[in-house]
């Protein structure tokens, strides 16, 4: 190995940045708004409400710490579908919305540094009850989702855009995640990179835990073909690019 190199990728998982940056630079501090919560919806776009979440919440039946010691990564997936309320628990359980505070600032049920929450949710739904297959991107101020488009072969397509693990093509659903760095980057500055790779762990731990809760499994990716996933859910790979994935479906008997 390049030892020169070795050591230079080790700086991103140090914390030495923030002696070498003048934070009153930052857009925050130069008295900037923040960026919006989330991506706007297009003008005439229709959105597809999710079941409320005291009726999703009831599609959990085991306590926290069942879930805990059972989480673990699973590749292998039933042909049960999942329900909505099932997909909306898991939704809200990643990037659900507790209080907006104000129109740059929320308070969900993941941390998130400076409470910046740098990610968009997009699923490519596969066997969800009452949704045709496509991409869709979940909506959290409105706990809703909206449809973009249904790529033809979109099993094979998952399939290819994450390097040939063949068990995206067999699950329910999968989570893409994509980050906005702005969203980190308006506070933080040069600093923000390292907190948006360690926020979407966070996001992906409530994911395991609540796919425990429904019966279902999931195992987090993060080797992926970078411009064709971009490509399958529409983001154009600069301001806005896929970061972590996760599929996820019941767990076989």
């Amino acid at each position: 190995m390049n030892k020169q190199l070795i050591d230079h990728y080790r700086e991103f998982l140090k914390d030495n940045i923030r002696q070498r940056i003048d934070f009153s630079q930052t857009d925050q501090n130069r008295r900037i708004p923040p960026p919006p919560l989330e991506k706007p919806i297009p003008e005439g776009a229709e959105t597809i409400p999710l079941p409320p979440l005291e009726k999703a919440k009831l599609a959990g039946n085991i306590d926290l710490w069942s879930a805990i010691g059972q989480r673990e990564s699973c590749r292998f997936y039933s042909d049960e579908p999942l329900s909505l309320d099932e997909l909306s628990l898991l939704l809200w359980a990643t990037q659900g919305v507790r209080l907006k505070l104000d129109a740059g600032h929320a308070l969900r049920t993941v941390p998130s540094a400076g409470c910046r929450h740098a990610f968009e949710t997009y699923l490519c739904v596969l066997n969800v009850k009452g949704l045709e297959k496509g991409i869709y991107r979940y909506l959290p101020l409105e706990h809703a989702l909206l449809f973009s488009h249904a790529p033809d072969q979109l099993e094979q397509s998952i399939v290819q855009a994450t390097l040939g693990q063949r068990f995206t093509g067999d699950a329910a659903v999968t989570f893409i995640w994509t980050a906005l760095p702005y969203r980190m980057e308006w506070r933080y500055g040069l600093a923000a990179h390292k907190v948006i790779a360690l926020d979407a762990g966070h996001v992906c731990q409530n994911l395991y835990l609540a796919c425990e809760a429904i019966g279902a499994g999931t195992c987090a990716i993060a080797a992926y073909h970078q411009d064709g996933m971009d490509e399958l859910i529409d983001v154009d790979g600069k301001e806005e690019f896929t970061i972590y994935l996760a599929p996820v479906g019941k767990k076989e008997a």
